[in-house]
């Protein structure tokens, strides 16, 4: 309608065109998003075959095209379903070709037709239809008129609201006299759903039409006022917010004629205060004077400034030259060790070597200690000990599912939400560089897509490296070496080696029955009383309560769930008290089945007296030692060996191995041979659920065999464990320590170990070696001389 000039529009809205000269038979073409009215001019872009076929059917006719709106506007090839049945009848006023097959045309509305009939779909469609005219108004009556009028001056309104008011559009609108006329030039320049503008081309009756366009602009008129509203609001805010910034900018000017420090100039100085006080080395120095007088050329709130400010903070507040000083009285020490933690003379020996060093050469480089151990020996609280008897800050981070290298190095600065790693924010939270720093579960770091923390920290604990750690936020060297970093993990052997080797390693195995009641006696049981709001004086532990409770309540090598059944005893009294119950409370070795129940360990019943074919060997595990029952039983068969017991891949070659040397040494051993051919034998390992694997079981595999062939009875009250060969050599073991202490809650007093580890009995404490016996052996004959029992002795 832009191309044709006023005067023309009026002569083609106000023609009538002769409705009998257009053909029944026309090309259809479906259109989107669009509902074509009479005397409607419309441009359109034509790209689809059907609809290009169709236009170029209806150019080399009459130019005759019956268009129609679809009913859903995303269907590319629409069927006769899709599309409304009553449309309009064009004329193609002009057409033009592109160089891309696409035509774009000027259509022209005629009249409005309904599809009679589909007479073909292909190529395009072609379809058969009949003219629909509108109600005949013999008279426009005042209220006709009215309407009329109302519309008009309602189109004004929105076309001022929008911006578009020109005098040509009132004079077209008023030059118009037919109600259904004007109802079609208003409806086509609304910005109407096909939904309503189908159903006002459906409307026959022209003053039913009108009224519905009415309708449709109050409602239009009342939308662009609120959008007119809220564009000269918004409109306001900006030049509110330019004008307040050029205020702003105007006092800022005034201050500084003046003389007055605004407030960047504050902030500036402020930071060149705290880069000063910090006493950074020269290279990072002169890095932070980069960076501030970059933020003083910056405006004060582009995000960049903020990057700088918390990059400045961050750096302002690390300790660059903050240490406290050590304690370093030996014997002071030494009673502070002594009054938190009981036992651990070895783990307590080496730090107070740690602070006699220290105290000689203050210039000593800081240690990397690992403490390993299994849980609930107290190797945090070690940490926690070394700390107060230096009278150092702790810090402690745990490093347990930790997959980021960024959590140990720091992000770059250019990420959102950029962070130095965790060892700095240690170091900047405690507000020391020589703090002792415990890095939790170091067993427990994994790597994937994201880095190796592992080898991150390769760095950062290398006493020859470290003076110089590199982070990545802070992008500049700082000195960890009068860092103590102390370590704990349950094993080494998840450790990488490479990280491994730069720490010194100090077991820490299980404790001993003793050492459990003293510790619960001094420690475990006063803190529980204290959270549970108790008082010492009106509740007492019997030591026989005590011992039951360690031996049959709990079965581990630390001290947690012994912690845990004090505390439930703990509660169950404050309850009593609590319900209104008085008097001192006693909890005796009768009495503790009332607080806790039934005992939970037992001796395996198989093992109340010596039988043939069962052997008590000894387990290695993350949480200590325990014992490990092997049977062995014969039945007919044809010499097959069978293994169950869920047993790893080792310990099924140890078995293999201990059933071939057995068979090779037969004669000596008193065995018939033909026992090998017509007995199947079975070797179990009870508590089938858990998982077990090692070669230490191998001598107890061949002493259950040889019982179960000779009939021999295995003594209930010995133990062993050892690695055995082809021809019955017994080999060293690892763990003995943990598995002795495991042998010793389970009541066991003789064990048999190789002869290579009587060099381990040196670290087994004195309470250990005195109630257990240890014999060393070299072969399987040894081992036979200590397990077996006769019938009559036993």
């Amino acid at each position: 309608m832009a191309e044709t000039d006023m005067d023309d529009l009026i002569e083609i809205i106000e023609k009538e065109t002769d409705i009998s000269e257009i053909p029944t038979s026309l090309p259809m073409m479906p259109v989107r998003d669009v509902v074509v009215f009479t005397d409607m001019l419309i441009p359109l872009f034509v790209g689809r075959d059907k609809s290009i076929k169709a236009v170029e059917a209806a150019a080399d006719t009459d130019r005759y095209l019956f268009m129609c709106a679809q009913k859903v506007a995303d269907d590319e090839n629409p069927g006769k379903d899709d599309v409304y049945q009553l449309g309009t009848v064009g004329r193609i006023q002009k057409m033009l070709k592109l160089p891309d097959g696409r035509i774009k045309a000027l259509i022209q509305g005629i009249t409005k037709a309904r599809v009679v009939k589909f007479k073909k779909q292909k190529p395009w469609f072609q379809v058969e239809v009949e003219m629909v005219e509108d109600k005949e108004i013999d008279t426009v009556d005042i209220e006709i008129e009215a309407l009329m009028r109302n519309v008009r001056d309602s189109s004004e309104k929105i076309l001022a609201l929008r911006g578009e008011v020109s005098g040509d559009v009132g004079m077209i609108l008023e030059q118009i006299e037919s109600p259904g006329k004007l109802a079609d030039l208003v409806a086509s320049n609304l910005r109407l759903k096909v939904e309503d503008a189908q159903n006002l081309l459906e409307t026959v009756d022209p003053a039913q039409r009108l009224l519905r366009v009415n309708d449709l602009l109050a409602r239009e008129v009342e939308l662009s006022a609120v959008q007119a509203k809220i564009q000269t609001n918004v409109k306001d805010e900006i030049s509110k917010t330019q004008r307040d910034y050029y205020l702003r900018e105007q006092v800022k000017a005034i201050h500084r004629e003046l003389g007055d420090n605004d407030e960047k100039i504050a902030e500036v100085n402020d930071y060149s205060q705290k880069i000063k006080k910090a006493k950074m080395p020269e290279k990072c120095h002169k890095e932070a004077l980069k960076q501030l007088k970059r933020l003083d050329q910056m405006h004060s709130d582009s995000s960049e400034a903020s990057i700088i400010r918390t990059y400045l903070d961050c750096i302002v507040e690390m300790p660059w030259s903050k240490s406290t000083k050590d304690f370093l009285d030996i014997q002071k020490a030494a009673q502070v060790l002594e009054r938190d933690h009981h036992g651990l003379e070895k783990v307590k020996e080496r730090i107070l070597e740690y602070l006699s060093v220290r105290k000689l050469n203050p210039s000593m480089k800081g240690q990397i200690i690992c403490f390993s151990g299994p849980p609930g020996v107290g190797k945090t609280s070690l940490g926690q000990a070394i700390a107060k008897a230096m009278k150092r800050k702790f810090v402690r981070i745990s490093l347990g599912g930790i997959r980021d290298e960024a959590e140990i190095r720091g992000h770059r600065r250019t990420y959102i939400g950029a962070m130095p790693g965790r060892i700095l924010q240690g170091l900047r939270q405690c507000g020391t560089n020589n703090p002792v720093f415990m890095l939790d579960e170091i067993d427990k770091l994994g790597s994937d897509f994201r880095g190796d923390p592992s080898s991150a920290l390769l760095e950062a604990l290398d006493p020859e490296q470290n003076t110089e750690f590199s982070d990545h936020y802070l992008n500049m060297p700082f000195d960890l070496s009068k860092v103590l970093f102390v370590l704990t993990a349950n094993v080494t052997d998840t450790i990488p080696s490479a990280l491994l080797d730069r720490m010194e390693v100090i077991e820490i195995s299980g404790y001993t029955r003793e050492e459990k009641a003293v510790i619960a006696e001094r420690h475990l049981f006063p803190r529980q009383l204290r959270e549970n709001g108790l008082i010492r004086r009106s509740i007492t532990v019997t030591s026989g309560a005590m011992d039951t409770l360690i031996s049959q309540y709990t079965m581990e090598a630390g001290l947690r769930n012994l912690e845990r059944k004090l505390g439930a005893i703990c509660r169950k009294i404050a309850r009593k008290i609590a319900e209104g119950q008085k008097g001192k409370f006693q909890v005796t070795k009768a009495t503790l089945q009332k607080y806790l129940g039934p005992p939970v360990f037992q001796p395996e019943l198989d093992q109340e007296e010596s039988q043939v074919g069962l052997v008590t060997g000894l387990a290695w595990t993350e949480v200590g030692g325990e014992p490990l029952y092997i049977e062995v039983s014969l039945c007919h068969g044809k010499g097959e060996l069978t293994v169950t017991g869920q047993i790893g891949d080792v310990m099924q070659e140890s078995a293999r191995a201990a059933f071939t040397c057995i068979k090779a040494d037969m004669d000596i051993l008193g065995i018939d041979k033909d026992a090998f051919e017509t007995k199947d034998i079975h070797i179990h390992v009870p508590a089938g659920a858990i998982p077990k694997d090692g070669p230490s079981a191998g001598i107890a595999m061949a002493t259950a065999l040889i019982s179960a062939f000779t009939g021999k009875v295995v003594n209930n009250k010995v133990a062993m464990t050892g690695e055995i060969t082809l021809r019955g050599r017994v080999l060293p073991i690892g763990g003995l320590k943990e598995k002795a202490l495991g042998a010793l809650r389970a009541g066991i007093k003789t064990i048999v170990i190789p002869e290579k580890n009587k060099k381990d009995l040196h670290d087994l404490p004195a309470g250990v070696k005195r109630k257990i016996k240890f014999i060393p052996v070299r072969d399987l004959a040894q081992v036979l001389e200590v397990a077996f029992v006769d019938r009559d002795q036993d």
